[in-house]
């Protein structure tokens, strides 16, 4: 059987940032890696699926809302998958790192956090959803994202 693309990624030399994961005709596939694989140190289930309701909403919303096909978490919880329809990689980071700025900044409620809206509405975490995505900021802003693995 053949494997996978994501599989065929060396885990143990990937670092936290921003990649392309893979391009299918105009979608591409970006791994936003906030954690170091396979190291301990893991995304919380109730702050990533809290930065998911956030992010997606944000992205949804923002200058890119046309072109945003999916963002969801990865089962490793090491980070999120984002869909973009004919992206444009600094445009695509401009964008991630506005909508990081609006979780950090998020008050109130989390989108979609009701049984009405959310199939597991309990399992959300305002503050360690925005202490990750402080993290996360930080490191995309440290470094130069050339979204190669």
């Amino acid at each position: 059987m053949e494997r996978i693309a994501s599989f065929t990624v060396d885990h143990t030399k990937l670092n936290e940032g921003i990649y392309v994961s893979r391009i299918d005709g105009d979608i591409t596939t970006y791994d936003l890696r906030f954690k170091k694989p396979n190291c301990g140190d893991y995304l919380s289930n109730s702050a990533m699926h809290t930065i998911e309701h956030l992010m997606a909403t944000y992205l949804r919303n923002g200058s890119l809302k046309d072109k945003i096909i999916y963002f969801g978490p990865m089962g490793c919880q090491t980070g999120f998958y984002l869909l973009i329809r004919n992206a444009i990689n600094d445009e695509t980071l401009l964008e991630v790192k506005n909508a990081l700025q609006l979780c950090i900044s998020h008050s109130g409620e989390v989108f979609g956090a009701s049984a009405v809206e959310c199939g597991n509405y309990r399992s959300l975490d305002l503050k360690p959803a925005i202490c990750e995505c402080e993290k996360y900021l930080e490191i995309l802003e440290s470094k130069e994202n050339d979204f190669m693995y």
